[in-house]
């Protein structure tokens, strides 16, 4: 059976970020970042060092996706995450690639490294635990009036 876009888009996540965990990395979803983008997973290393993982549902979602490239610039390295059926020839040779299928991810291709500014770094870190520590607060007392919102 043929998933759909959406549903594909979430499979590929989630054994994205199962992967990222299992790998030693800490993955956080849906993460804006200071250039307008908003990254699939943003993931921090053990080494401090961030990861970025886009997620593509398909061929259509890379090809009309013109906006990956500025995703480094917030990133150690960046990856592309596709489902196995997904024509990996069409992934520019410059990115880590992760396939996933039947509930599972492997890390196929490494990324190249392109290490971050300090400045930036700290800068980055610093949203990513802040980010963290509100959602899950607000996942702890949902029904708090006050809660912070995480953007």
């Amino acid at each position: 059976m043929q998933l759909s876009i959406p549903d594909t888009t979430v499979l590929v996540r989630r054994e994205a970020a199962r992967l990222c965990r299992h790998l030693g990395w800490a993955p956080l979803h849906e993460v804006a970042l200071p250039n307008g983008r908003r990254a699939d997973i943003l993931a921090l290393r053990p080494d401090g060092g961030f990861v970025c993982v886009e997620v593509k549902s398909g061929p259509v979602d890379f090809l009309t996706d013109s906006k990956w490239p500025e995703y480094r610039e917030f990133s150690d390295a960046l990856f592309f995450a596709v489902h196995a059926d997904f024509p990996l020839a069409l992934l520019p040779l410059d990115v880590g690639v992760i396939v996933t299928a039947d509930d599972e991810a492997a890390l196929l291709r490494e990324a190249p490294a392109h290490p971050l500014a300090p400045a930036r770094r700290r800068a980055l870190l610093h949203r990513f635990a802040w980010l963290s520590a509100c959602r899950l607060e607000n996942m702890l007392d949902p029904l708090d009036a006050f809660a912070l919102s995480c953007e």
